[in-house]
């Protein structure tokens, strides 16, 4: 996939990149794999926002990606490479032999016309999924479980790829793309290849309507607001926000403040990301 550049006919557009979807083949997307995607503006089932910058946007329709991949040992045909929406990487359209269509993460090497097959006894090749029992050493894969058929829940964005690095007993340790090594049990599977949609940290939004198309709504800043709206706030003129760490809008520590809570899965982790050189 290349970046194109936008001619700056106006401010915004002055180092705006695109995509020019050289990859694409199918402009729409398969009727029968698509759900209207509901917009709830960042409000719960109580009508309280708790999520914010949420809402506008485009209407878009959620594509229904299969991370299970548990359509086993029957060969499958790409049809077509298709623009998703709802995430960062491409999909790819598959025809089984027995006539279902799915959708998977499209690969960086995959083509329309490629034959794909999920199963123990698939081959080695990009976008087929096996057991990582079945793969080997140094392979790199995406999609990985982390529970026995839960489907594919980590790496999975444009560009990502982890890496496998040994096998010992019942589990194996990967790398993932943060540089964290986690030991992921040999039953779980995985996809075969990086994903595609390797330059999409190369694009530049260039203005703030691009933003409102997705659905994100502007934030300001807390040093802009007085003190009753946010601890930032008060002061004549630029101040700094006097206080010993950055703070949410409701008084709780932010920015650098540790948020992980699950500690049982502690035990599967070997290195951690923020002890790399990375």
């Amino acid at each position: 996939m290349a970046v194109k550049k936008y001619k700056p006919i106006t401010h915004g557009m002055r180092g705006m990149t695109g995509y020019t979807f050289d990859e694409i083949t199918k402009d729409k997307p398969e009727r029968s794999l698509i759900v209207l995607k509901q917009q709830y503006g960042g409000r719960n089932a109580s009508g309280r926002v708790t999520v914010h910058h949420r809402g506008g946007g485009n209407r878009r329709f959620i594509r229904i990606v299969d991370f299970k991949r548990d359509k086993r040992d029957i060969p499958a045909k790409v049809a077509a490479i298709e623009y998703d929406p709802n995430r960062t990487a491409r999909i790819a359209l598959l025809n089984y032999a027995d006539g279902e269509k799915r959708y998977i993460i499209a690969p960086v090497d995959i083509k329309v016309g490629d034959n794909i097959m999920a199963g123990a006894n698939a081959e080695i090749r990009s976008g087929n999924s096996l057991p990582i029992s079945n793969i080997p050493v140094g392979t790199l894969i995406h999609n990985i479980e982390v529970k026995e058929g839960k489907g594919g829940q980590m790496v999975r964005t444009a560009g990502g790829a982890a890496q496998l690095l040994a096998k010992e007993g019942n589990f194996a340790q990967i790398r993932m793309p943060s540089g964290e090594v986690r030991l992921i049990h040999q039953r779980c599977y995985a996809t075969i290849g990086q994903i595609g949609n390797l330059d999409h940290s190369n694009i530049k939004l260039g203005k703030a309507g691009r933003n409102r198309h997705k659905g994100i709504r502007p934030s300001v800043r807390g040093s802009a607001m007085s003190p009753r709206d946010h601890p930032h706030g008060g002061g004549e003129g630029r101040q700094p926000i006097g206080l010993a760490g950055p703070k949410s809008p409701w008084g709780k520590p932010t920015l650098g403040k540790k948020t992980r809570r699950n500690k049982k899965t502690d035990q599967y982790i070997v290195r951690r990301r923020s002890k790399t050189s990375r």
